[in-house]
């Protein structure tokens, strides 16, 4: 999925929808570094895009909270 789609499906979400899908960022993000220093996954681009997702994510739900 190409970035501009994943905002598009970001900023039509809830505040609140918002809220869980950066916990599930979170979790996921913590699991992908759990493996890595495990030595389980090299999955370093898979990092780097939910990083940037995560980013994404919040930048638009402080928008969203200002209005």
């Amino acid at each position: 999925m190409k970035a501009t789609d994943r905002v598009k499906k970001i900023r039509d979400m809830s505040v609140d929808e918002l809220h869980r899908h950066e916990t599930e960022m979170n979790e996921q993000m913590f699991k992908l570094r759990f493996q890595m220093a495990m030595g389980q996954t090299e999955s370093l681009n898979k990092m780097r895009e939910l990083r940037k997702d995560r980013a994404r994510l919040l930048t638009i739900l402080k928008e969203k909270e200002s209005e």
